[in-house]
């Protein structure tokens, strides 16, 4: 614990004297459970705000404090800002009552801050009120920056005021918030007594910032299209529909960037990207929430292997710039961004981890034929590709936890995707894994108008067989194909999980503030 000094007490524990104990105003801030009952705390903090109503002292009608340092700031500072007066803001988090001085720490955004009160000083009526405030109370101090005798930098309050009362107890420092459903649905809880979680997000906030700047300097532009669509293509995933009144239409939260950012290639704008919220029909686990954050770019005159060395050098940029270091540890594990990405094609992935040589299977028959053999379930509609995808998930994706780009899937799965020229049962895709996740996707864009809508036909047919997660023909992309698109390289990158690695989250519910949550009832 750092910088612990003569008033500083653990975070939302209360210390007072045995005659003091016996005031109904303390009794607040014991441990909820060891002194009174939670609606009982919560009748007595509203009894308070009655009493401060009625003395003309009605915190809510503040309108604002002029802040002007942050307890961050002040100790980074310290010897700049010694001696001097400042004001400073935040939330109530510990007190020491001692007779007629006392210690409070109060936390604004950047950091927490020993605040030393003296009767003398803010005046009796004034220091008679503070002893009546509650841990979790919102509170303006002005006063001069100083060092106690322990080495603790502080200030020493002139005035004091409340700001905002909590009508709500916040849970005590040495039980917390630790229930994970409880933490999820109440994020500003979460928030203000596990500090760890702020960081977290401030880390996030920190990691988008970051792909913007190195996107910026390729040349990149950030673009924004649409959420609400009429045809939810891109990608394999049922979509969530609404109705839109004002048409009498029914419309589609849009489950990829894909389509429209192509358009944009095809407007003569060469380097696109988007980062946005998606939204996907499907069950929720620690790696996936049905909306996620997504950032999907597209460069025109470059290919599948251009993706590879954008993403390499993407990864390496964000790291440093985030970490300070390339080399990451996830739940243990030390994974170097520093070293060259593994590439491996996904049939030699499959040769390797499986034993299965997919370069030897020339019919549906025969890949149908391994999957019986090595106990792989599969549907009557699935074709060699497919079975070959469903190995990779079975035997491969649990041991790619280096950087690793798995590459050339087959065209079964890869609707918007290049053929390779010398293999057509191939694509010129990859998926980028790290700590056996899928991080990204990649493909070599296909912008042949004419077997894009082939394509499109088959993902029909499969729809007619019951897939749901099946793409509709999209008319409009293929017109603007039929205008004519350059060579393209796109890529998906899945922000969220970027995020779980980069700060060691252990579920997606942990970098997203607010999740989706079952109801209650």
């Amino acid at each position: 614990m750092r910088g612990q000094g003569e008033g500083s007490v653990p975070v939302l524990k209360e210390v007072v004297t045995g005659k003091e104990i016996n005031n109904m105003s303390d009794t607040m801030n014991a441990p909820l459970g060891q002194t009174e009952d939670l609606s009982e705390l919560r009748r007595i903090r509203r009894e308070k705000l009655s009493t401060l109503k009625a003395e003309g002292k009605n915190p809510f009608e503040i309108t604002k404090y002029d802040v002007t340092a942050h307890n961050g700031d002040i100790r980074q500072m310290f010897d700049e800002m010694e001696g001097k007066t400042v004001r400073i803001a935040g939330r109530m988090m510990s007190r020491r009552v001692m007779g007629k001085a006392s210690f409070m720490d109060v936390r604004d955004n950047s950091d927490r801050m020993q605040v030393y009160v003296k009767r003398d000083d803010i005046g009796t009526d004034e220091y008679a009120d503070f002893k009546k405030w509650d841990i979790g109370d919102i509170v303006g101090v002005e006063g001069f920056v100083f060092r106690t005798q322990k080495g603790e930098i502080s200030v020493h309050a002139q005035k004091i005021v409340l700001l905002s009362k909590s009508l709500n107890p916040l849970p005590e420092k040495f039980h917390g918030l630790k229930d994970t459903d409880t933490r999820y649905r109440q994020r500003y809880v979460d928030l203000i007594v596990n500090p760890e979680v702020k960081d977290t997000f401030v880390k996030r906030s920190k990691i988008i910032r970051e792909i913007r700047n190195y996107l910026d300097t390729q040349g990149f532009i950030e673009v924004e299209t649409p959420m609400l669509v009429a045809n939810a293509g891109g990608a394999a995933a049922r979509p969530f529909e609404t109705h839109f009144n004002a048409l009498d239409e029914d419309f589609k939260l849009r489950i990829s960037l894909e389509l429209y950012l192509k358009r944009l290639i095809v407007g003569g704008l060469e380097r696109v990207y988007e980062i946005g919220r998606v939204f996907r029909n499907e069950g929720l686990d620690t790696r996936h929430n049905p909306e996620f954050t997504l950032m999907e770019l597209y460069q025109a005159y470059t290919d599948y292997h251009g993706m590879m060395d954008l993403t390499e050098n993407l990864y390496r940029y964000v790291a440093q710039k985030v970490l300070g270091t390339t080399v990451i540890t996830y739940n243990g594990v030390e994974m170097d961004l520093g070293k060259p990405f593994e590439r491996i094609t996904m049939v030699d992935a499959v040769k390797k981890y499986a034993g299965v040589d997919f370069n030897d299977i020339k019919t549906v028959e025969e890949a149908k034929k391994a999957a019986d053999e090595h106990h792989i379930q599969y549907e009557a509609r699935h074709q060699k590709g497919d079975i070959l995808n469903l190995f990779f998930e079975e035997y491969v994706e649990e041991h790619l936890i280096q950087p690793t780009f798995v590459m050339d899937h087959p065209v079964e799965i890869s609707p918007l995707t290049k053929r390779k020229p010398e293999n057509p049962e191939y694509t010129e895709r990859f998926e980028f894994f790290m700590n056996g996740w899928e991080m990204a996707n990649a493909y070599s864009e296909l912008n042949d108008p004419i077997d894009q809508r082939e394509r499109f036909k088959a993902q029909e047919a499969l729809l007619a067989q019951g897939d749901e997660e099946a793409n509709h023909t999209d008319e409009d992309f293929l017109n603007a194909l039929e205008i004519g698109m350059p060579p393209t390289g796109g890529i998906g990158f899945g922000i969220d999980r970027m995020c779980m690695l980069l700060t060691d989250s252990s579920a997606i519910r942990d970098v997203l503030l607010f999740p989706t949550m079952k109801p209650l009832d």
